[in-house]
């Protein structure tokens, strides 16, 4: 006769616990007390306590109220404690428990969202630790030289932003190798200015506008940089980039000023050789050059077709003059049609995503760049973005307006000046068309 409680045989012999349901675990890991069915009702007998790795443990089967003692009155009901009547989860449960109850948990699972969420939050400290950086190193290298609180009798400001942008002839850092590779020629007085450009950046995109070097101009009265002699006016005029060679770029910007009655919010200045040092570092421009030319004195031997431009062939080709019939303003057209291609493939992803080009380009510019004291990155930057808006057929770009020449001058069309101004001031969609 069986004398085991239901679902329970085995061996009875002297060990006092019986081999259970089948299961790889020994009895007395499960903590099963030794039954005697002739003791009676509430027969309860003292065993001597089970080794630790025997020991019964809070929730692996055994009810609280049986964890300190051996309480068989459970199985005097044929109750058997460690099944699927129980909080845990033991053997032949149905769960794929191992028998060790609740808040057993044999391999800790990996937190993958923890993990993917601090990689994120480590990959945006770095991008935006490094794009401060970056920010600031940049920034520090800006030359703030041109001072345009010496710029008396400015006109009002208006609506969105205006720069002024000029290439000068500057030799500044260059070898007597890169003047003849360039060809530069030999160093002139006080430098002149090969290409004067005013960028309008305003809320009806962006309006680029070339003002041809033989512009005839009246000087102004005007504040020696150096000097800080005041100047009067005295009806004389000349062309406009001889007013650099006078006194550098306060008195272009006073000399424009006067002639337009355009504000000029900024000044940015770029010599001969950081022009090509930026071309060089963005691995050349692509550009279509639809009829081709020569030139000696630029330097300039281009085949019409799709090519790209080296630093010396980029700037041989915003220099040329002497190819066309209208001189100046052809050249005007292909240093418009440049720099806003240049602007545009700086701000390609190639580029401002790789720091192996990003870096060079930006020391390349900023190394020769000159601005005004009050312009930082972020104008900087607006600039530049304006430019590739030019391009991108989100803006305009023209030839000032000219009603004809005198004395080998141009003479710019005053009623289509003055409107092409109030346009800009009131930052209205411009209507003037120039002599492009």
């Amino acid at each position: 006769m069986n004398e085991w409680p239901q679902g329970r045989s085995g061996d009875q012999s002297g060990n006092g616990y019986g081999r259970g349901s089948g299961s790889a675990q020994p009895e007395g890991a499960r903590a099963m007390p030794q039954v005697r069915r002739d003791a009676g009702p509430g027969y309860q007998r003292n065993e001597p306590p089970l080794p630790p790795s025997l020991s019964p443990r809070r929730g692996a089967g055994v009810p609280p109220q049986q964890s300190q003692g051996y309480d068989d009155s459970g199985y005097n009901t044929g109750q058997v404690y460690g099944g699927g009547g129980g909080r845990g989860r033991g053997a032949g449960d149905g769960h794929g428990g191992d028998g060790y109850g609740d808040g057993y948990d044999a391999r800790p699972r990996p937190r993958w969202g923890r993990r993917i969420k601090w990689a994120l939050i480590t990959l945006v400290v770095v991008v935006l630790a490094a794009s401060i950086g970056t920010y600031f190193w940049a920034d520090g290298k800006l030359r703030r030289e041109v001072d345009l609180s010496k710029v008396i009798d400015r006109p009002a400001t208006g609506d969105g932003t205006n720069y002024l942008i000029v290439g000068t002839d500057s030799r500044e850092g260059m070898t007597d190798d890169m003047k003849q590779k360039l060809h530069t020629g030999g160093p002139t007085d006080g430098g002149r200015t090969d290409s004067m450009l005013i960028l309008h950046d305003g809320s009806n995109g962006p309006t680029l506008i070339s003002l041809p070097r033989d512009s005839n101009v009246e000087v102004p009265s005007y504040v020696g940089s150096t000097s800080g002699k005041k100047y009067p006016v005295t009806g004389r005029h000349t062309k406009l980039n001889a007013t650099y060679a006078e006194d550098g770029p306060a008195l272009l910007v006073r000399t424009i000023e006067y002639n337009t009655h355009l504000h000029i919010d900024h000044y940015v200045e770029i010599g001969f050789a950081g022009f090509a040092n930026i071309v060089d570092a963005l691995g050349g421009v692509e550009m279509d050059i639809p009829k081709g030319f020569k030139d000696k004195d630029s330097g300039a031997d281009f085949k019409a077709g799709t090519q790209t431009l080296n630093g010396a062939q980029a700037l041989a080709f915003v220099r040329t003059r002497h190819a066309f019939a209208s001189q100046d303003l052809e050249r005007t057209k292909n240093q418009q049609k440049f720099l806003a291609t240049i602007a545009k493939q700086a701000a390609t992803p190639g580029t401002l995503l790789n720091p192996f080009k990003l870096y060079p380009t930006l020391g390349a510019g900023l190394d020769t760049l000159k601005v005004d004291k009050d312009m930082n990155l972020w104008d900087l930057g607006q600039m530049f973005f304006a430019m590739k808006d030019v391009t991108s057929g989100n803006g305009k770009s023209m030839n000032m307006p000219i009603s004809g020449s005198t004395g080998g001058n141009l003479v710019w069309d005053q009623a289509k000046l003055k409107q092409l101004v109030q346009q800009l001031n009131n930052d209205e969609p411009v209507t003037v068309t120039g002599n492009n």
